[in-house]
């Protein structure tokens, strides 16, 4: 999480994962999601909150999760099922249900797939937003696999030189198990940074950095400004100079893993709401696991180790902060914004749910 994007020490109210994972159980609860769901739910929410990924937290997410139930935009009580599979791989619908359920489910599938035959991979369509990607692919971790999750996001992606938009925010999620080093879990969506971080960049009252965005004519904004009242996202990179055409055909490459094998048609052409993908693999399908998780040590400790360049600190992979950030807020709480915790107070008086948000 960059610098701009941390709630000032001097105004955090820090929370613990405990209490923020009753008080979400019981929202859901509230929105009429039966017992295990809510609580799994609550699981993956605060999960994003733990390793520091605010921006698919509960402060960004909870509250639009909170009016699509409102809405109808969510099926609190689903019935997802299978609707073609082979031994290795599956599709899904998703029957409207939370992405934050469905999500887990289907990865519970891959990983019982691989199992078996080496690899196991799940489409899952009619979905709802997942929230953070990291947390899927980071399931396979404890079954010493390496997994990937994917998923459509909000439309709002240019393509390379474009003035509309033809992808999704479309993140894409690996974690590979390690043996003491933090495993190594990339998150990150196709666009030039998360849609999230524009949302948090407006709450907090910080300027959004050249290149993240384009304004309602789709040219790309490049000097550090306001969040302006309509804009488009910008491909990874910003510009093809600085590799724009990696980022726009992988968030293209999402929409087809996602969208058109789980025929719900991809870009303008989307039939339905979010569509997933799920992957696992089985490291003792491809190579000795012990020794695998040996050579990730080393690779993993080889990076960390690099010499930084002049004026920073060191260097990190995928998955360190985050763990350091997990290590933190375990022992002293998930630091919120008071806007958030404001926002806490009004929905548990709405729902008559116990407060349980003081800070320590």
């Amino acid at each position: 999480m960059l610098e701009r994007f941390h709630v000032p020490g001097d105004v955090a109210i820090h929370v613990s994962p405990e209490d923020m994972h009753a008080t979400v159980n019981e929202i859901f609860l509230k929105m009429g999601m039966p017992a295990d769901d809510a609580d799994k739910a609550a699981e993956v929410l605060v999960y994003a909150d733990i390793r520091g990924i605010e921006t698919h937290g509960v402060s960004n997410t909870l509250r639009q999760y909170v009016a699509s139930f409102g809405e109808g935009g969510i099926n609190p009580t689903p019935k997802p099922r299978i609707i073609r599979e082979m031994p290795a791989a599956a599709s899904l619908d998703c029957d409207g249900g939370h992405g934050l359920v469905i999500g887990p489910m289907a990865m519970e599938m891959a990983i019982d797939k691989a199992k078996t035959y080496g690899i196991g991979t799940i489409t899952a369509n009619n979905g709802r937003h997942f929230g953070a990607a990291a947390y899927h692919a980071a399931m396979a971790l404890e079954h010493n696999m390496i997994g990937i999750a994917m998923t459509t996001g909000g439309m709002s992606v240019l393509p390379v030189d474009g003035s509309q938009p033809r992808y999704g925010l479309n993140p894409i999620a690996i974690a590979v198990p390690t043996r003491n080093e933090a495993p190594f879990i990339f998150d990150a969506s196709m666009s030039s940074v998360a849609g999230n971080k524009i949302k948090l960049a407006k709450r907090l009252g910080v300027p959004i950095a050249a290149g993240w965005i384009a304004d309602k004519d789709g040219v790309p904004i490049l000097e550090e400004t306001a969040v302006p009242d309509e804009f488009f996202m910008l491909p990874t990179g910003g510009s093809r100079e600085n590799g724009a055409h990696k980022g726009s055909s992988l968030g293209i490459w999402v929409e087809i893993m996602c969208g058109l094998l789980g025929a719900t048609g991809a870009g303008t052409n989307r039939k339905g709401p979010s569509s997933h993908h799920f992957i696992a693999y089985n490291v003792e399908a491809f190579t000795d696991l012990e020794s695998f998780k040996d050579d990730m040590d080393t690779y993993m400790k080889s990076v960390k180790e690099t010499p930084p360049i002049s004026g920073a600190e060191r260097v990190v992979y995928a998955g360190l902060p985050e763990q350091e950030a997990e290590d933190e807020r375990r022992k002293h709480g998930i630091p919120y914004h008071p806007e958030v915790i404001d926002w806490f107070r009004g929905i548990t008086d709405e729902l008559n749910i116990q407060w349980r948000l003081t800070s320590d």
